[in-house]
């Protein structure tokens, strides 16, 4: 077992697990490399989504975690709910033609897309309702401090 820095991690584009030598990395550098705090990675341990090995109290991840990572923090950036993101990772079957894991990801794709289209919508009306509000609070105010400056005059 070899263990790497984050650095030589980052460095290895191949997320293919590689039992013979496998480039491990600690609990520390792999929060640090992905942005997330350990606690995050204990809890997707605690879910099933990661597998890390173990040496006595020490969580090692293989490249293998790596990946699923990347794609539980890329499901969590669309959307996808930890379930959604669990189901569509334990269809995965490297000798397989993943043919089933494609079409759930997919299906569940579509209809994310759809509920952020009508999020994104939403969010589109409210600012503009706030931009209207906000233009008409400071005519108020433009209407309100103009009597008092000419009086002040």
């Amino acid at each position: 077992m070899k263990l790497v820095s984050p650095g030589e991690a980052a460095a290895n584009t191949n997320d293919i697990p590689n039992d013979a030598g496998e480039d491990l990395v600690r609990i520390g550098e792999m929060a640090k490399k992905y942005g997330v705090t350990l606690r995050t990675l204990r809890f997707y341990e605690d879910k099933g989504l990661l597998n890390p090995q173990r040496d006595g109290s020490t969580r090692l991840y293989t490249r293998r975690d790596r990946a699923r990572l990347k794609l539980i923090l890329l499901g969590r950036k669309v959307g996808f709910s930890l379930r959604d993101v669990k189901q569509m990772m334990d269809l995965y079957d490297p000798t397989g033609s993943n043919t089933k894991q494609l079409r759930l990801a997919l299906d569940k794709s579509e209809k994310q897309l759809t509920r952020l289209q009508k999020q994104r919508a939403l969010i589109e009306d409210a600012i503009n309702e706030l931009s209207g509000s906000m233009a008409a609070v400071r005519q108020m105010l433009a209407e309100r401090s103009a009597p008092q400056a000419s009086a002040a005059s």
